[in-house]
């Protein structure tokens, strides 16, 4: 079983997708399961049409067997492959770069795949104007030390609620979710550390903002009231996690879209790299926790 995370131009964003080694057959399947719109043609290995770059993500042994003669030989004529990758690959199992998507089988095991798309076809860009007007009320910053105090508050409000809504799944008896919400408070509080590691100097306690200028009196962060349900799967407190995280992203965005200062938008840029990085996580963990649950282990296994 593997994450297959796709990312191109011509997403907005990178998607990412829990596939079966071996079931779904190549990532040209797996791609059009999930209407990820990879390019193909001949869908056979003649064409080229469907070329990819794939970056392993797993610690453990890559898998770089299976080439193809019909791909070997495309590769080469596109000069995509040269004669040290195939012998790495047949002699050593070490994987080449690129490959066919419609003859590169899924492995057991997680990666990145890497298409240019339809060129024909706009490129869908960033959600930076939807963010923008998300994000209005009272939020100007002008200066860094105001940014940082922005970014200072967002993961500290992020850990604490994480740990609020820790403690009502606790009393309620729901331990399940209680120490997923407890894991998530641990993350946001390693991306507070980082956070003030950057503000390094700087005297936080005056430019920390109060909740009266953020939207709806929370930083983004914040997840749904519906959280402290005692009800709550741990399928549920993923995805209110996951809104939590979206909205974070989409408040950097703003943040790089909307300043004048050059200075700001490259930290801001930063901050929105790492939020996509969180968003991505909570997405494959959803992913992974809806196959658990619509194909639970069998009683004899």
């Amino acid at each position: 079983m593997a994450n297959v995370t796709f990312s191109s131009p011509v997403l907005a964003r990178d998607v990412t997708v829990y596939a079966i080694a071996g079931d779904r057959g190549t990532i040209l399947a797996v791609a059009k399961a999930h209407k990820i719109p990879i390019p193909f043609d001949c869908q056979d290995g003649e064409c080229g049409s469907c070329l990819v770059e794939v970056t392993h993500l797993s610690r453990n042994q890559k898998y770089g067997i299976a080439l193809t003669e019909k791909e070997k030989e495309m590769l080469r004529q596109l000069g995509k492959i040269s004669k040290a990758e195939i012998e790495a690959a047949e002699v050593n199992d070490m994987p080449p770069r690129y490959r066919l998507a419609c003859q590169c089988f899924v492995r057991n095991e997680d990666i990145l795949v890497k298409f240019e798309g339809d060129q024909t076809l706009p490129a869908q860009g960033a959600h930076i104007t939807h963010a923008a007007k998300r994000f209005t009320g009272g939020i100007e910053i002008s200066t860094v030390d105001e940014f940082m105090g922005y970014a200072v508050k967002v993961e500290e409000d992020a850990a604490i609620h994480f740990d609020e809504l820790a403690g009502m799944m606790e009393s309620c008896g729901n331990a399940e979710v209680a120490k997923l919400f407890r894991q998530l408070a641990g993350f946001s509080r390693l991306h507070l550390a980082e956070a003030k590691k950057r503000a390094g100097s700087i005297d936080l306690s005056a430019v920390i903002p109060p909740d009266y200028v953020w939207p709806n009196h929370a930083t983004p962060e914040r997840t749904e009231i519906w959280a402290a349900d005692p009800t709550l799967s741990r399928l549920d407190g993923l995805k209110a996690a996951l809104q939590g995280e979206r909205r974070g992203y989409e408040f950097y965005r703003a943040v790089a879209a909307k300043t004048k200062s050059p200075e700001i938008e490259a930290m801001a840029k930063e901050f929105v790299k790492e939020e996509a990085e969180h968003v991505k996580i909570l997405e494959a963990w959803i992913t992974r926790e809806e196959w658990t649950i619509k194909n639970p282990p069998s009683a004899n296994a």
